[in-house]
């Protein structure tokens, strides 16, 4: 198969596998969704789906976050971890979003980024699913699979999503992004992997790979 002949095959699996894709993290709006974004960092969607509706039930905005101290935000968000950083930045980010924006999220992406604890990737889902945007966040699902597909080299998390962009049609990036999610966590996970039930790295895989899940499964 060509390069362009795998990338059609990815494509084409992923819409049968998932004709419609769930948005990963509850939200109702912008604002709710960078927030829940911001706390998955380094937590799982599942924690973070438990801890959003209490937060958001004291304050599901910026002007009522606002009103709570930083320590009263890191109190409700203690179980998704780093709450010292992402307390400060929920604080931060909400204040600024009032001064600079009129308590709305903005729809571009340098100035989400210059908001305290949104890196390019929350920024990436932020524009994506809220704002219908083209763009491709690269979680570590994406890029563990890209580098099993043989799409890109696996050295860091720009260069995956700089040879996604290259690889897949603009059109699809924002729906893609999230069945190669869906599909990493349960047909191509990191840990307790079965190729034969990974139709897409079983077929199109990095041979390199999947000698060295053959010489693993051989030793069991």
């Amino acid at each position: 198969m060509t390069k362009q002949e795998k990338v059609t095959f990815v494509i084409d699996t992923l819409n049968k596998i998932y004709p419609q894709v769930p948005i990963p993290l509850e939200h109702k709006d912008p604002y709710t969704l960078l927030i829940a974004v911001l706390l998955s960092a380094q937590s799982t969607d599942v924690r973070v789906n438990q801890i959003t509706p209490l937060l958001f039930e004291v304050a599901d905005n910026p002007y009522d976050m606002v009103k709570l101290t930083v320590e009263e935000i890191r109190e409700i968000i203690k179980p998704v971890g780093l709450s010292p950083m992402k307390s400060k930045g929920i604080h931060g980010l909400s204040k600024i979003l009032i001064e600079k924006y009129d308590g709305k999220v903005p729809a571009d992406f340098e100035a989400l980024e210059s908001l305290p604890a949104v890196g390019h990737k929350t920024a990436s889902v932020v524009m994506s699913q809220a704002f219908n945007i083209p763009a491709f966040p690269v979680d570590t699902h994406i890029h563990r699979l890209m580098y099993r597909w043989g799409f890109s080299n696996g050295k860091n998390v720009v260069q995956t999503e700089k040879d996604a962009k290259r690889l897949f049609p603009k059109d699809l990036w924002n729906i893609l992004h999230l069945q190669i999610i869906w599909y990493g966590r349960q047909y191509s996970p990191a840990r307790g992997w079965d190729l034969q039930k990974d139709i897409i790295t079983k077929t199109i895989g990095r041979k390199s790979v999947i000698k060295e899940y053959l010489k693993k499964v051989d030793k069991r």
